[in-house]
């Protein structure tokens, strides 16, 4: 495969040198906290000027989950940590199966903890990847690399592109030659960093900014919020819990006893005890009715 770490980087975005921040080692420290809020504004900015494609790319994922496929991220080093964090936080948010929305990291789960930078460069090492995963057309995999030249993901993308799957890039630079071939680019151009290079700073905002908007509006598409709650959290610790009995309060106005007794009869979902309590049907019969509306507890 071609290896577009190759090409020269320097005159990449994320490489350039940011000029407000050419003193950064001898400013006093609240000068140098002041450019990084100036400059962490940037991204969020960069990151609205993408809304259209990252519609795009919710209505793709939701379409894909909707029909039994998946949502894989691929990534390296940064990238590949917030793909491997966006994907951990949906089972226990959304209740889905871990295997739904999946991260791809260079290096393996060890590189999670432990840099292990040279994976990145081994497009042949993505493809594996994805093979191991067995992606098919019914699938998502979105790519990111906010340099937009990381060969890993690039033969991630190409072998997912081969199987039929749906494909997204992610990146934080101008269109180049060697971009990889997908159906979806999401570009927010965040400049160039503090710390030179570091693209963990504002490219990784725009990151996380991405994948928050592509996963929770993703599982709004699929019926997993009511209203602004999230009806489908999974209870597994005391915090959980108790957002579970403070929903139910919320949505049905019943004292604290009653949207305790009311959620246990429930077996402890949210969706069902709403939708037992507004249907006025046990437990079994509103299961059966949120079934036949797709799992949707509002109208849509």
């Amino acid at each position: 495969m071609d290896d577009p770490s190759k090409e020269t980087r320097g005159h990449l975005l994320t490489e350039q040198r940011l000029a407000e921040s050419t003193h950064l080692d001898t400013m006093p420290v609240q000068d140098a906290v002041e450019l990084m809020n100036r400059q962490d504004a940037l991204a969020v900015a960069a990151v609205a000027s993408q809304r259209a494609p990252v519609a795009a790319a919710i209505k793709m994922v939701a379409a894909a989950l909707g029909s039994g496929g998946r949502l894989i991220y691929v990534g390296a080093g940064t990238s590949g940590r917030l793909g491997v964090l966006d994907a951990s936080e949906c089972p226990p948010t959304f209740s889905v199966d871990p295997e739904m929305v999946q991260g791809i990291i260079a290096g393996g789960n060890e590189a999670m903890f432990n840099s292990r930078e040279g994976a990145e460069d081994s497009a042949d090492g993505g493809a594996a990847a994805i093979d191991q995963r067995k992606v098919g057309p019914a699938d998502v995999v979105m790519g990111i690399a906010t340099s937009g030249t990381t060969p890993f993901v690039h033969g991630a993308l190409s072998r997912a592109r081969q199987f039929g799957a749906k494909t997204i890039f992610f990146c934080c630079v101008k269109p180049r030659e060697n971009d990889p071939q997908v159906d979806l680019i999401i570009r927010p151009l965040t400049g160039p960093e503090v710390l030179t290079g570091s693209t963990r700073l504002k490219a990784g905002t725009a990151t996380k900014l991405v994948l928050n908007q592509i996963s929770t509006l993703a599982m709004v598409q699929l019926g997993k919020v009511y209203q602004n709650l999230m009806v489908d959290l999974k209870s597994s610790n005391l915090k959980l819990k108790d957002r579970a009995l403070r929903i139910v309060i919320e949505v049905t106005h019943l004292p604290a006893q009653a949207a305790a007794t009311l959620l246990a009869a429930a077996g402890g979902e949210v969706k069902l005890a709403l939708a037992m309590h507004l249907l006025a049907l046990d437990a079994p019969a509103a299961k059966a009715k949120l079934a036949a509306n797709g799992g949707r507890l509002g109208q849509r």
